[in-house]
């Protein structure tokens, strides 16, 4: 009988949560996978199908109850099942608090339940608003939209837990992440997408504002190693942010890309530079960034046929897309 330790993966067949099976499977766990595929990633997890230690079950984690046998033996819960983006969240609010709020309390229950060694949180850190750089984690909280929101009272409910019955948690707030398997489907949303869809069709860049504005984009593969040691460490009821800590301009991203740009109008509620401070993750897990900018670029690009048949966007399709997004929180 294996002795490898049993991990819970939510929303697995995600762009994060897919990567995250695959640290876990290179570390010795055994790792169960559980999934709604709404946004119909099956193959973000195609390569590990016919692995012994992998098990995957379809279900939405607002229908799983204590005692589920997903988390029978579990040692580890990694929380990533939730939905994202802005204007849907905007416009569907009662979804979004009940896919990551209510969502996230029936996995904490499975948890408790189960008896977990550590649970970890994949928190937003769109929870901080507008704000100051480089971000600390004891920065105000100011959630400009609902999906920024969502993901702030799921992690309160995870810290509620930890305090009421003593399961222990930990919680990483995630600033950009990027790389292969991210999805290319649906709203209008995460720059990538959008770019490698008009590079494929030949298009301009659709560039918010005048593209100076930066991200603190970070390689998937080392979201997934931070949340795996953030599960294996001591330390318990702990937040940290995770960032490269070095934020790159949209307009350096498309100078690696190549091609046009047209300027669209820049968005109210969206700062103009996100850059994680990485001092306490750095110390507290001895994590290190691994994936430069320039390397993880080139990895996407290597992955770009998975972008063809993604929706192409254009100023105007945009400004559609959006409009929710100014009519709400254009407002002084």
């Amino acid at each position: 009988m294996s002795n490898k330790p049993v991990a819970v993966v939510t929303g697995g067949a995600g762009f994060i949560g897919s990567h995250m099976a695959d640290n876990l499977l290179a570390h010795g766990y055994k790792v169960r996978v559980v999934d709604n595929l709404v946004c119909g990633r099956e193959s973000n997890l195609a390569h590990i199908a016919g692995n012994p230690d992998f098990r995957f079950e379809r279900a939405d984690v607002r229908d799983l109850n204590p005692g589920h046998k997903l988390f029978d033996g579990a040692s580890h819960v990694f929380h990533f099942a939730g939905i994202g983006d802005i204007v849907p969240s905007i416009e569907q609010p009662m979804e979004y608090m009940s896919a990551n709020v209510q969502g996230t309390v029936h996995v904490l229950e499975c948890a408790r339940h189960a008896k977990v060694a550590k649970l970890v949180y994949a928190a937003s850190s769109s929870c901080y608003g507008l704000a100051a750089t480089p971000t600390r984690e004891d920065h105000p909280i100011a959630p400009q939209y609902p999906y920024a929101l969502s993901k702030y009272m799921g992690e309160q409910a995870c810290f509620h837990w930890h305090k009421v019955y003593g399961l222990p948690v930990n919680s990483i707030r995630i600033f950009n992440a990027y790389g292969t398997r991210v999805r290319t489907t649906g709203a209008y949303g995460a720059v990538f997408g959008v770019f490698f869809k008009q590079k494929l069709a030949g298009k301009p860049y659709t560039v918010v504002g005048d593209g100076t504005q930066k991200r603190d984009f970070l390689y998937v593969t080392d979201v997934a190693e931070a949340f795996r040691l953030a599960a294996e460490t001591d330390k318990s009821g702990e937040i940290w942010n995770l960032g490269a800590g070095s934020p790159q301009s949209v307009n350096r991203l498309i100078e690696l890309l190549g091609g046009d740009k047209v300027y669209i109008p820049k968005r109210p509620g969206e700062p103009d530079c996100t850059w994680a401070d990485i001092a306490k993750i750095s110390r507290d897990l001895n994590w290190r960034l691994r994936v430069p900018f320039e390397e993880g670029v080139a990895r996407m690009l290597k992955d770009i046929e998975v972008w063809r048949d993604a929706p192409l966007w254009d100023p105007e399709s945009i400004a559609k897309a959006t409009s929710t997004w100014f009519q709400y929180l254009g407002k002084s």
